[in-house]
């Protein structure tokens, strides 16, 4: 899945619209109705409940248009962009992003500002693709959940956010190792050396580490930096208990200590 362009996210724009539209007719208040912005947003909220988005959106969007001083405003903002989520495709998202940046911008005081925030983020992580594709998307969402640990940190939502973020820069993480792990598969050690070195700078707690450890500490030997190598086995196995680098490391560490003899031909 390619990012959208400018023109699609117009398209996306267009096509709500008129979709509102349409919706609106099955949105219209009955006559008489009394505090029409409660009977709208327990309307949405219905509506929410079974996953119909759109008719949910109109809703909502009725409270947010007409009705400036509704106490339900803030809330029926923020449920515009959830019901975006919802819907799940690309432009969704990006237009669920929007809602969230200007509730942001229009309540950045509210109570519910750290939700909002951590909406953004979430939406942006719903477009995050694999690691060996464009990577922009992961990059925004880690921005924001940063952003969301600085300003929030006695959220309710902190601990998911944490999670997420660690999720996403895994994901960078992943990219760049992969590249590091081509250069090493090919023979250009000089190249791995570097890109596994930059995971390491860049997130130190890198999930998958382990594999980071042992092929920087191979390619090291490869290149006849023995010294510089042996701390990375070592790390390997102070730090994790699993991995299926282990048994080699074990064996270099002792390779290079000189308990087994001179280090052997890396493999």
């Amino acid at each position: 899945m390619t990012r959208p362009t400018a023109l699609a996210v117009v398209a996306a724009l267009v096509a709500s619209f008129f979709a509102g539209a349409c919706a609106s007719q099955s949105a219209v208040l009955p006559p008489g109705t009394t505090n029409p912005d409660e009977f709208l947003f327990n309307r949405g909220t219905e509506e929410m409940a079974e996953r119909r988005w759109l008719r949910a959106r109109e809703y909502f969007r009725q409270i947010v248009d007409n009705y400036p001083q509704s106490p339900y405003r803030p809330d029926a903002k923020l449920a515009v962009g959830d019901s975006y989520i919802g819907d799940g495709s690309t432009e969704s998202l990006i237009l669920a992003v929007n809602e969230f940046r200007e509730f942001l911008l229009f309540y950045p005081t509210n109570p519910r500002a750290d939700y909002a925030q951590f909406r953004l983020a979430f939406a942006y992580s719903k477009q995050m693709l694999a690691p060996e594709r464009d990577q922009t998307a992961t990059k925004d969402t880690v921005k924001e959940l940063q952003v969301f640990v600085e300003r929030y940190p006695n959220s309710p939502l902190l601990a998911e956010a944490k999670a997420l973020l660690r999720e996403a820069r895994d994901r960078l993480s992943e990219a760049s190792y992969r590249v590091g792990l081509h250069y090493y598969r090919v023979k250009w050690y000089p190249g791995a050396i570097d890109r596994f070195r930059e995971v390491l700078r860049d997130d130190p707690e890198y999930t998958r580490r382990d594999a980071v450890y042992y092929y920087l500490a191979e390619s090291l030997l490869r290149t006849d930096q023995k010294a510089e190598a042996l701390p990375y086995f070592e790390r390997l196995l102070q730090e994790f208990e699993q991995s299926e680098h282990l048994d080699d490391a074990r064996r270099r560490v002792a390779e290079l200590k000189g308990t087994t003899g001179s280090p052997g031909t890396p493999r």
